[in-house]
């Protein structure tokens, strides 16, 4: 499985959900904080978004697209000057994939969703994205718009396995945007001939030196790496590979290893009967001691002090 699919695959989305906007006139809506990811498509008309406590608003219009991961709270507005409103107050009692038309309607036309994630480590994707995820691309927006809609249809208008075809396809639709976000940031950067990027291992996916590299270690995070197999499976020097490495993700690439080694573990501790005689060696580690030891200076804790705390 490719580094991005892995990740997913760990952080478990758990829960989804979806509605339309109508929405006339002079409106603006208050979102609560809330840990997972929000999107946004943008139908017709336009709107303003600002996230927290920021003064700084951004203006969408008609076909855009974003992703938010921060959790900060969001007020979504036609004008950002405007006093909110709770949005419990207009969707508490509204069915998953139905249309809420506000203030009248005709103005403003979008769909909305939320993912929340279930795996202890949400914080490895949400962490190193950018508080906004803003698609441009005109083909990609069109696919993430017809994704959309096309879970607005299935929770709207209920067939036999509605549900779980709206939940494959809502996974479908986040990876979708990542991947899409990625090939943004790697056009551009062919573009610009810039090497300069955020710091995080998804943003290092975009680069396929790295990104090969992180590729290696998620496939075979057991294998026995050095710099010297990583540089080479980058196509680069050991030394080149190791500045590089370190300016796009942020960490060595034995700092990342480590790290992707331990989240790995503390999945298995949590979701299978697995001895930690079982989970060292097949993770890399010939002794239990210095598999823990490893454990313990990422995660924070004892390997059996985790399943303990967290199962």
């Amino acid at each position: 499985m490719d580094p991005l699919s892995n990740t997913l695959a760990l952080l478990k989305p758990r829960n989804y959900m979806f509605h339309g906007l109508d929405a006339g006139g002079d409106w603006s809506i208050h979102f609560e904080p809330r840990q997972g990811i929000r999107c946004y498509t943008l139908l017709s008309g336009h709107f303003w978004l600002t996230l927290g406590d920021s003064s700084d608003a951004v203006h969408f219009k008609e076909g855009d697209c974003v992703l938010l991961p921060s959790g900060h709270g969001v007020t979504l507005s036609s004008n950002p000057t405007l006093p909110t409103v709770d949005a419990k107050m207009i969707f508490s009692d509204v069915k998953e994939g139905e249309l809420v038309t506000y203030n009248g309607g005709g103005d403003c036309y979008g769909l909305g969703g939320f993912f929340e994630f279930s795996g202890r480590h949400a914080s490895i994707l949400l962490g190193v994205l950018p508080t906004i995820v803003h698609i441009r691309k005109e083909s990609d927006k069109n696919t993430l718009r017809r994704s959309m809609e096309q879970i607005m249809q299935e929770l709207r208008e209920p067939q036999p396995g509605g549900t779980l075809i709206a939940q494959y396809l809502s996974s479908l639709m986040l990876v979708q945007a990542l991947r899409l976000f990625l090939f943004e940031r790697a056009e551009a950067s062919t573009a610009t001939g810039s090497t300069d990027a955020d710091a995080g291992w998804i943003y290092a996916l975009a680069d396929k030196q790295v990104g090969a590299a992180i590729s290696a270690m998620h496939e075979t995070p057991a294998h026995k790496w050095t710099i010297q197999s990583l540089a080479s499976r980058s196509c680069m020097s050991r030394s080149t590979f190791a500045m590089k490495f370190k300016k796009l993700v942020g960490e060595s690439p034995m700092d990342y290893l480590t790290r992707w080694r331990m989240i790995l573990a503390g999945d298995r501790l949590l979701n299978s009967h697995d001895t930690i005689s079982v989970i060292a060696p097949s993770l890399g580690y010939q002794s239990e001691s210095a598999f823990s030891t490893a454990f313990k200076r990422i995660m924070q804790c004892s390997p059996r002090e985790y399943r303990a705390l967290f199962q």
